[in-house]
């Protein structure tokens, strides 16, 4: 059978990762591209099987809900890397720890001092009126004004080659366990490389997380746990994992009591107090006492043990009023205003439709712009301009009309696209990045992240929940 030829490999009017608008092995990648090029076909596909074979052995599933009923599926990996080089990576890290501080210093201003609204460089009411602000959550500062202290934020490569933040997800960020998992696969079925290759690791991410943990706690040895929201969650596959990597215990709400202001395990004939708490779930779900009484996955008491410091919590009740898409728009002044700096990385350009000439402009050019929900997450609630009907885009302008506050619009931007595994043959599919930067005593930003591939040729969503899948991503020197 015939090797992998990269002359076969067509890619579009789009920038992509491997193959420059020549059609030539771009040079940073020339060295893997080579080394895949000496694999025949069957021996690609024989190496993918193998993937399958590891992932369904480790059991590294995720879940979707099809018609409200959870399935449990293995976890798609392509098994053709996504390669940045370390000097860039290197850039983009220095950005993302930039974006990071300037947001957590905005939320800490927002529940405390208001400058930003003082100066009028946000409308006050933008953020009163969002649903994730917590009235109860003002005059409160944890520690190191940080309330975020774990961020996914994901990226994306223009046509120019140039990377833009896209959004971040500082509520419960997901998908990091994949992005470990993703490595020891890789490993498994490409030893040879991971000889040759100074290929940064990853696998440090959990030791990173766990002392992030322990510098919110006063106590010298403080007891740390998970919060989940128990089995039938879609990620709870990354609860468990994080839980065993780090050595620490994973409990449902029913697993904690309040007893004067401080949260307590239950054991065995015995209760013990716990110092940090890694949840993830909302903030609506927390504390049935405080937000959403119905709920039966919280800890009642649990708020007020946070305010009074005893104990930590990540990431902080309040913390989602930055992980909105119309807050989004204004994070690069946020940098100059906290920081008195100027982006070190770019984002994409954000119309917001509770503005009336920004709305105008989007209901009059909706054909080619992308619509967003300003709080939805997973890809759900947006609408392509240029792929949806004229009744889908009317739906959109209606709902636009309704609720400008919750709506955004950017232009279409064609995803980079890296080389997949299509069957044995290797062709072009849409991706971004999902780094994750922990923040706490001090800063860490992953090497590379989880890079989510839109495995539908064309498409350009990539959340697993929706069809997409995942590739590792090496970063490297040259």
């Amino acid at each position: 059978m015939s090797k992998i030829s990269w002359k076969e490999y067509k890619t579009g009017n789009v920038y992509d990762e491997y193959v420059d608008p020549t059609q030539n092995l771009r040079s940073t990648n020339k060295k893997i591209s080579e080394f895949i090029a000496k694999y025949t076909k069957r021996k690609l596909l024989k190496i993918a099987k193998s993937s399958e074979d590891l992932i369904s052995s480790r059991g590294i599933t995720f879940r979707v809900y099809d018609e409200s009923k959870p399935l449990e599926q293995f976890w798609p990996l392509d098994i053709i890397p996504r390669i940045i080089q370390k000097k860039e990576w290197s850039g983009i890290s220095k950005g993302l720890v930039q974006r990071i501080r300037a947001l957590n210093l905005f939320i800490d201003d927002v529940y405390n001092k208001q400058n930003i609204f003082k100066e009028k460089i946000i409308d006050k009411e933008l953020i009163l009126k969002s649903g994730n602000f917590r009235k109860k959550c003002v005059g409160i500062s944890p520690p190191y004004k940080v309330w975020a202290n774990i961020c996914g934020t994901d990226l994306i490569r223009n046509t120019d080659g140039e990377m833009l933040v896209l959004e971040d997800n500082l509520r419960v960020p997901s998908g990091v366990s994949y992005m470990l998992e993703n490595r020891v696969v890789m490993k498994s079925v490409f030893p040879e490389i991971f000889q040759k290759k100074k290929i940064s690791p990853v696998d440090e991410y959990c030791s990173k997380l766990y002392s992030c943990m322990k510098s919110l706690s006063k106590n010298k040895d403080p007891n740390l746990a998970i919060l989940t929201p128990g089995v039938y969650n879609s990620a709870y596959f990354e609860h468990v994992y994080l839980a065993q990597q780090m050595g620490v215990e994973l409990l449902e709400g029913t697993d904690l009591f309040v007893e004067n202001d401080k949260v307590f395990m239950k054991k065995i004939n015995k209760k013990e107090q716990l110092h940090v708490l890694y949840r993830r779930i909302n903030d609506s779900f927390l504390d049935p006492k405080v937000f959403n009484k119905n709920s039966l996955i919280g800890i009642p008491g649990i708020f007020n043990a946070w305010k009074k410091g005893n104990i930590a919590i990540l990431n902080a009740p309040g913390s989602g009023i930055a992980d909105d898409k119309v807050i989004y728009s204004f994070v690069p002044k946020m940098i100059k205003f906290y920081l008195d700096e100027d982006p070190l990385i770019n984002q994409v350009e954000t119309f917001l439709c509770y503005d009336k000439k920004q709305r105008d402009f989007v209901i009059n050019n909706i054909s080619k712009l992308v619509v967003k929900p300003a709080n939805e997450s997973g890809g759900y609630g947006i609408v392509i301009g240029p792929n949806s009907s004229k009744k889908k885009l009317d739906e959109c302008i209606k709902n636009i009309k309704k609720n400008p506050r919750n709506y955004v619009a950017q232009p279409l931007i064609s995803l980079s696209t890296s080389p997949t595994n299509i069957d044995g043959k290797l062709e072009p599919r849409h991706v971004d990045l999902r780094p994750f930067i922990l923040s706490g005593a001090n800063n860490y930003v992953t090497q590379g992240g989880l890079t989510r591939v839109a495995l539908k040729k064309g498409s350009m969503i990539v959340n697993s929940s929706q069809g997409g899948g995942s590739k590792d991503t090496w970063v490297i020197n040259n």
